[in-house]
């Protein structure tokens, strides 16, 4: 098989023409939503209805939810609001995905061309970069890793 190509993106920092901009840019086929909560009012132009409707309407761009993708909510307190460490997450997250082992979950037709979505702006402090990089060391196939 061809290398696969995975993208990602988070919403914060960017206006709603910057982020369908850059989306349409690289050809993605569908945008994974990989975040808990996907209606939080904070969340502006990226709330589920309207971020679904945004990305078919501009982009032709596919929309799942995926929250088995995301942290448990008891992950994301430990760290977020009783401001545990990174690596304490970290830890905790890889557990979790090798627990729901995501890797047989999800085919790589599926992945192929996609781009995951949470809120961070930039990956390194971000679960959606966690994903791409646990999928790439758990499949047979190089997934080529792109943060937009």
């Amino acid at each position: 098989m061809r290398d696969l190509k995975l993208y990602t993106i988070g919403f914060t920092k960017h206006t709603a023409e910057d982020f369908f901009a850059s989306l349409g840019r690289e050809n993605i086929n569908k945008l994974i939503d990989v975040r808990l909560n996907n209606i939080s009012q904070l969340a502006g132009f990226s709330k589920k209805p309207d971020l679904e409707y945004f990305l078919k309407q501009i982009c032709d761009i596919d929309y799942y939810h995926l929250p088995e993708l995301a942290p448990t909510k008891s992950i994301l307190d430990a760290y977020k609001k009783e401001k545990g460490s990174w690596e304490q997450y970290e830890n905790d997250f890889l557990e979790l995905m090798y627990k729901r082992n995501i890797e047989d979950q999800l085919t790589k037709e599926f992945i192929d061309g996609s781009c995951l979505l949470c809120s961070e702006h930039e990956p390194h402090f971000c679960h959606r970069r966690l994903v791409a990089e646990y999928l790439n060391k758990n499949w047979d196939s190089i997934i080529f890793i792109k943060h937009i």
